[in-house]
């Protein structure tokens, strides 16, 4: 199968150590919720998160399965759980992409953080954490969250918040979207990490999870996209954004109660529209202005990539619930603001897969990433005859020789 191609490619690209099946299971250690308690409040302190849960549906709308990475892409000063490679083969229904957690404060003060994350794993970090739940030392499978639906968490005992400070920033010599978050008037943090002291503008961390997302989208019989409120609570703002090469278009959707159906968006828009608004929903939400520009600076090219895709303000008390976050001292103000993305695997992108792999286009293949393998499994699904052919042009297109054995 056509599928079974991509999956090995992806292995083969990333050298990804398959897990010995008898060593598969999990470990968690408790509870790994974070604690409501409170032991004092700081009215001086101020607490902005951004971040985002990216998903892909299906033909009815809702998030799938899929392997939500094929690669690191932050630098290398990041710690990983386990190794940089692991979250290449760990299955899940929603990436949760890089949180940054920011503070203000007119004063030095330390802080302990701790995020819940319901039904998931945290997959990589920066500054050094004092815990993780799950233990990276644990062994986990690629099945894991699927199998064992326990919570994950991360925490860190002592971040001092150092508004004076002139800070040295770790960088590695690689261009990376991880360092437009940096580009804000918040305080530094400084985390020891043994005998070393890590200074960071935020606290970074991301994920791989299976809860359910809060909205379905699915194309219509006549080419509307229906977009469908799975919670009680409002979503706040949604876009329909489409991409074919060099044409570009979005439609606004505003809140949604309960459902809307939105016409597909005419590719004539530009990239500085585009960003203009949806920058505008952002500060709306509560985020300062420039934590909204370095939200759209780091998934710039992520969001507006090609192919189609719902964009969608989270609401906050699903975001609470599924990422509880707890500060001590509680500082006197927090704003949390989550994208979501939800991939939509429409005819036209089928038709442009299809066509990329008879014309053994790599280029074209290339700008559907990870989610390739989803786009792939959906077409056999729908037209199972065509299965060999698509492996076969899928082989040609990569040159792909054997993928069990690396040395051939």
């Amino acid at each position: 199968m056509a599928i079974n191609a991509v999956r090995s490619l992806f292995r083969s690209r990333v050298h990804f150590l398959v897990l010995s099946a008898s060593l598969a299971g999990l470990a968690f250690s408790g509870d790994a919720r974070p604690s409501a308690r409170q032991d004092a409040t700081n009215p001086s302190l101020t607490a902005h998160e951004w971040g985002t849960f990216t998903s892909i549906a299906d033909r009815s709308g809702k998030a799938i399965k899929w392997l939500p990475l094929n690669g690191s892409d932050l630098p290398r000063f990041v710690e990983h759980f386990r190794t940089a490679d692991f979250k290449v083969g760990l299955a899940g229904t929603v990436r949760m992409e890089t949180p940054v957690l920011y503070f203000y404060s007119p004063n030095e003060t330390t802080v302990s953080v701790r995020v819940g994350f319901s039904q998931g794993v945290i997959t990589e970090w920066y500054p050094h954490a004092s815990h993780i739940e799950p233990n990276p030392k644990s062994v986990l499978d690629g099945e894991a969250l699927f199998k064992h639906h326990a919570d994950g968490s991360i925490a860190w005992d002592s971040v001092t918040v150092a508004p004076g400070l002139s800070p040295s920033l770790p960088r590695d010599d690689r261009d990376n979207h991880y360092y437009a978050a940096r580009e804000t008037s918040a305080a530094p943090v400084v985390v020891r990490n043994g005998n070393a002291m890590e200074q960071e503008k935020f606290l970074f961390y991301r994920g791989v999870s299976v809860f359910p997302v809060p909205v379905a989208a699915q194309e219509t019989s006549d080419g509307k996209v229906l977009v469908t409120n799975l919670r009680p609570d409002e979503i706040p703002g949604v876009i329909l954004f489409e991409r074919r090469g060099d044409k570009l278009g979005f439609r606004l959707g505003g809140a949604l109660q309960r459902e809307a159906t939105l016409d597909p968006p005419e590719l004539n828009s530009t990239l500085e529209s585009m960003s203009r608004d949806l920058e505008g929903m952002l500060i709306a939400q509560g985020l300062y202005p420039d934590e909204a520009h370095a939200m759209i600076e780091t998934w710039h090219e992520s969001w507006f990539e090609e192919g189609s895709r719902l964009l969608y303000i989270v609401p906050v008390h699903f975001v609470d619930q599924v990422l509880p976050l707890s500060i001590n001292p509680m500082p006197g103000q927090v704003v949390r603001v989550f994208v979501g993305r939800l991939e939509l695997i429409s005819p036209a992108t089928e038709r442009a897969v299809e066509d990329a792999l008879a014309a053994h286009d790599i280029s074209t293949i290339l700008r559907y990433g990870r989610f390739l393998q989803p786009i792939m499994e959906q077409l056999e699904a729908e037209n199972p005859a065509r299965a060999q052919q698509l492996e076969k042009e899928l082989m040609a297109t990569y040159n792909v020789q054997t993928v069990d054995d690396p040395a051939k």
